[in-house]
């Protein structure tokens, strides 16, 4: 019987291990399912057969026999509240949340707040809200931009289950009192500079107990006639009532619900993504597969905390114990607030980046003869040694690329992209010059962030990563969009996504949720998405945002604005067609330096830019510099703009043309740039008569 079990026990031993070479026998381990996968392409495919009756449902390779829903080094953590206590044990005297303080009126260093008394804060606040008899359960109210009281009401939101609402500070009186009322929000903490618009419309927000005002002084405060039922009190104040009245926690489990995420739509009402516990943790612990930050991590915040991009870093940081410092709140100075924190992590959008590109490139092209040869040697060497999988010599660095490098801080290891596509270009140019990992991510609110995301050592640009390994990715056929899995070479169609990640729906939605997740749980994204080799996904086109034009064309207009988006007059651009018409026009606002450095280059004196942009030779220039990057990008003859109307104001949300995460409200900007619009083909169908559908 011994002989038996032992000649068990050393099969058992040699299936984890592997005999190389003929002569000298080398053990190594055998590979696991993992890694063998791995080895094999950044995702893989299961078996599960589509109604197409196509295999092509693909799981990271970091994962592909189990969604990941726990932190494999750490499965107890299943709620927020469960991952800031794991990191109050660990890192409870490191630094947490930083502000730059203000001496004599100037701004001066960052000071700190330790992960310990961002602790103490979390119990006197949720403390306090208990002694104010707001009951568990209760919906509350976060109305001010990023700073590190934002944090501490959501931990203490966490730690006494109640569930954070967040208020865009751009929202306007309409949507937050829509917001407060459908989700009968009984608290808000809002800034003074918001206290006066909310008390504005106090009585049409019934369902509010209690305001705290961040920021707020004890005697300056309002205080309210009894009738009204709302208390009025200062943080400072709900901090000192909740270390007077400390209560036990209270804590949540992993289905509970821990946010209700609005999302601005370009048309209608905000809807409310419901999100747990359990999702947060499932796509933070399955991007930790691939990226990693340490305690001596020092993250900015600045990319708003409403958002589910900021919002799931934060969990993230707080889960690796990093240093997280605060913009002054103001993006104009941030560049300033970088150069004083020097983080070593750095998140952002493309609209940054491209202005990053945009001014580099600029920069160089205007030092001219020796610089400008300097760099493009130098760049062209490190974007070579990249591509080959090398390391550059370091003497690029010393000579050029350091001195870029420090517009950051000088510190920058990795950086991350989301929300919207960010160019090849871009991305390989962000490499190059801050010598740093850069990452794209695609997520949305829904999945609770991160769908997919670019793995460690993937040099190829033009995609957004494998699929996260918390989630599962199948791409469904689009037939009126000639989109399929038989598309060659790559298989195309509407991206679907299916996981532990996955919202619960649309918060008293039902309708619109069953328009988004079907019966067998995928969430339909509206995004369409082809596999490249080795199971990276790549974004190619929106459902939802595209129209046709007259010769039967389809249009996606986002995608034609990304391409422009490298134009270096463009600051934004609005791209329209529509079925009438067999050409694209383009409204762009300008980038006011640029173009008038142009003008001043070509003799063209005007003080004012808007004469400036009416002027058909800046138009032509323009035109003429979109054309170039258009045919760089490859666009199709029909996806080329015929004809441009300059403007000198930016997109904003004040105008109503952009949503709060800076996507074009294109109803609102159609109507808003109609008579442009309508002058421009009527301009062209003057010039070719073709141009106008019969």
């Amino acid at each position: 019987m011994d002989s038996i079990a032992a000649q068990r026990r050393l099969k058992a031993i040699h299936g984890h291990l592997a005999v190389d070479g003929d002569s000298v026998p080398q053990l190594r381990p055998n590979l696991t399912a993992g890694e063998f996968f791995i080895d094999h392409g950044y995702s893989v495919v299961l078996p599960e057969k589509l109604q197409t009756g196509k295999w092509n449902v693909r799981r990271s390779a970091y994962s592909p026999l189990k969604l990941v829903s726990r932190f494999s080094d750490h499965p107890e953590i299943g709620t927020l509240h469960d991952n800031f206590v794991h990191a109050v044990e660990n890192f409870r005297d490191y630094k947490y949340l930083g502000t730059r303080i203000r001496v004599d009126g100037t701004v001066g260093e960052y000071k700190w707040m330790t992960y310990g008394e961002a602790a103490t804060a979390r119990s006197e606040i949720g403390s306090g809200l208990i002694y104010h008899g707001i009951p568990k359960g209760s919906c509350v109210g976060i109305y001010f931009i990023n700073r590190p009281e934002w944090l501490i009401v959501d931990h203490a939101c966490s730690a006494y289950s109640s569930i954070s609402v967040p208020l865009y500070d751009t929202l306007g009186p309409d949507a937050v009192k829509f917001i407060v009322n459908h989700a009968s929000v009984q608290v808000i903490f809002c800034v003074p500079q918001t206290l006066n618009s909310l008390l504005s419309f106090l009585a049409d927000i019934p369902t509010v107990r209690l305001i705290v005002v961040v920021g707020g002084i004890d005697d300056q405060i309002p205080s309210l006639p009894s009738t009204t039922g709302v208390q009025v009190v200062t943080y400072s104040k709900l901090l000192s009532q909740g270390r007077s009245n400390l209560q036990p926690f209270c804590p949540p489990k992993p289905d509970d619900v821990a946010t209700i995420c609005y999302t601005s739509g370009t048309t209608g009402t905000p809807k409310g993504a419901i999100l747990t516990h359990g999702n947060l943790i499932a796509n933070v612990a399955g991007t930790s597969f691939s990226v990693k930050f340490y305690p001596s991590d020092v993250y900015i915040s600045y990319l708003p905390l409403a958002h589910i991009y900021e919002r799931v870093n934060q969990v993230a940081t707080v889960y690796f114990g990093v240093a997280v410092g605060f913009y002054q709140g103001d993006n104009m100075k941030l560049m300033d607030d970088v150069a004083a924190l020097r983080p070593t992590i750095f998140s952002s959008v493309p609209r940054l980046y491209n202005r990053i590109y945009a001014g580099i490139l600029n920069a160089v092209k205007t030092s001219g003869g020796l610089r400008e040869r300097l760099f493009n040697a130098a760049y062209n060497a490190k974007k070579q040694a990249i591509l080959s999988g090398k390391n550059a010599s370091p003497m690029w660095d010393k000579l050029v690329f350091n001195k870029i490098r420090d517009r950051l801080g000088g510190r920058v290891r990795f950086m991350t992209s989301g929300a919207s596509p960010l160019s090849p270009d871009v991305m390989d140019f962000l490499k190059i010059c801050f010598g740093c990992r850069v990452s794209e991510g695609y997520g949305m609110t829904e999945t609770s962030c991160v769908i997919s995301g670019m793995d460690e050592g993937d040099n190829l640009s033009g995609h957004v990563g494998s699929p996260n390994p918390a989630c599962e990715i199948k791409l469904v056929d689009v037939p009126e969009m000639n989109y399929t899995s038989d598309d060659q070479p790559y298989p195309r169609g509407e991206i679907c996504v299916r996981g532990p990640i996955i919202f619960k729906g649309y918060y008293k939605d039902e309708v619109q949720t069953k328009e988004v997740v079907d019966e067998d749980e995928w969430f339909h994204t509206g995004d369409i998405g082809l596999w490249l080799p080795e199971g990276r996904l790549k974004i190619i086109d929106r459902k939802k945002n595209i129209f046709k034009l007259a010769q039967g064309e389809y249009i996606a207009p986002e995608k034609i604005e990304n391409v422009y988006a490298k134009c270096k007059f463009i600051a934004q651009s609005f791209i329209y067609g529509d079925s009438l018409n067999s050409s694209l026009v383009a409204v762009v606002s300008v980038d006011h330096d640029v173009l008038k450095a142009w003008a001043a280059s070509e003799g063209i004196k005007c003080e004012v830019l808007g004469q400036l942009c009416n002027d058909p030779r800046a138009r032509a220039a323009v035109l003429a510099d979109m054309d170039a990057i258009g045919r760089e990008a490859q666009l199709r003859g029909f996806e080329f703009a015929k004809a441009v109307t300059l403007v000198p104001e930016p997109f904003t949300l004040e105008n109503g043309l952009l949503t709060p995460t800076f996507k074009i409200k294109r109803p609102q900007a159609k109507e808003y740039f109609a008579k442009a619009i309508a002058d421009m083909y009527a301009e062209l169908s003057m010039s070719d008569p073709s141009q106008k559908a019969l």
